[in-house]
């Protein structure tokens, strides 16, 4: 049995039904469009404080790997791997749990996303690096012709400016007989990943007796990494080489964590802005990237014991001061302050005041 109503009413009843549909398809178009631009700005952080390489699909599936075997006996790349997702999980805080309450479908959907942010980062960071390198190498090495900011194509070991820096630290460019080995690509002067590059050194030099003498010291690489950090704090901090900024550690803002990731990502991007390549890959001729980025890596992290290690430390230390400043105040104790000129005053003044009392 009906219970009769006008067409018109029926008709607007009709309509705000499907006005309220349209709305609701419009906040889940706008919160799909926020979804896609936070995990694309948060995609970014990846290749800059986790893993220059590493697909994210690949630290998941060593972390979950790890959880359901014993790792007593994992090769150094799983050991590697599951460093990398213990990052991951520090830089994007969110993540492991994001991935534990996701289904299948959302989670592919959202690692895509990420991995849009990652590709982007890492064009804009090799991108800012090859202008800037090229500024670099003609200040200081004032080659003829000038090397172009915008064209890779006269760069590489055709450059003697460029070769004498990628060089590998073992054999000196100066020497005809290693500059056409180099040039000529024979079998007695490989270049590889093998090799630390002299621009990795301090005044572009290794000493053969000691090799870690100097080593990740040279202003270029002090140079670089003020360029990579504008893209942390702001594009001026890039112009200071001797900066006296704010003092923040370098393994708190750029690694926040023991994996030292920005070192490397330094040292291979400067290595790519030298070479002749014109877009980004992992090998060139004889040159694996991913193997020399986990060759600094392993520096850093994989040091073989307590003597080592503390080198390590004093090197991220240096380099603290000279890319974030001079700041030590975790180093002003009770004790220091006691006997600065404040402090010092104010004991005068009590022991004045105390001496007055006495005398009345």
């Amino acid at each position: 049995m009906r219970v009769p109503t006008s067409p018109s009413g029926r008709a607007k009843r009709q309509i705000a039904s499907l006005m309220e549909q349209v709305e609701i398809l419009k906040q889940d178009k706008a919160m799909k469009k926020r979804k896609t631009t936070f995990y694309v700005s948060q995609g970014r952080a990846i290749r800059r404080m986790v893993d220059l390489y590493t697909p994210i699909e690949d630290l998941i599936a060593e972390n979950d790997r790890c959880c359901e075997e014993s790792d007593k006996d994992a090769t150094p790349e799983q050991d590697r791997l599951q460093r990398g997702y213990i990052e991951l999980a520090k830089a994007l805080s969110w993540l492991h749990n994001k991935l534990a309450d996701l289904d299948h479908e959302d989670s592919d959907d959202m690692l895509k996303k990420l991995k849009r942010g990652v590709d982007s980062a890492r064009g804009d960071d090799t991108g800012t690096l090859k202008e800037l390198v090229a500024l670099w190498v003609n200040i200081e090495c004032c080659p003829t012709p000038l090397i172009r900011t915008n064209d890779k194509h006269h760069r590489g070991f055709m450059s003697d400016a460029c070769g004498k820096l990628l060089c590998p630290a073992e054999w000196r460019w100066e020497d005809p007989v290693v500059k056409a080995g180099v040039r000529d690509r024979t079998t007695a002067f490989i270049v590889s990943e093998n090799s630390w590059p002299s621009f990795m050194y301090e005044n572009y030099e290794a000493d053969s007796k000691n090799l870690e003498r100097g080593l990740f010291k040279s202003k270029l690489l002090l140079i670089a990494f003020q360029g990579l950090k504008a893209i942390f704090t702001s594009p001026s901090s890039a112009n200071e080489v001797d900066s006296e900024g704010d003092g923040a550690d370098i393994i708190e803002n750029n690694r926040r964590a023991r994996r030292r990731s920005n070192q490397g990502k330094v040292k291979t991007c400067i290595r790519f802005a030298l070479s002749n390549l014109t877009s980004w890959r992992t090998v060139d001729g004889d040159f694996d990237y991913h193997l020399f980025w986990n060759n600094v890596v392993d520096f850093f992290e994989n040091a073989p014991g307590p003597v080592a290690q503390a080198r390590v430390d004093k090197l991220l230390e240096w380099w603290t001061r000279k890319v974030f400043g001079r700041n030590h105040r975790q180093d002003l104790t009770l004790d220091i302050v006691s006997q600065m000129s404040v402090s010092s005053l104010a004991a005068q003044r009590q022991q004045m005041e105390d001496t007055a009392l006495d005398s009345d």
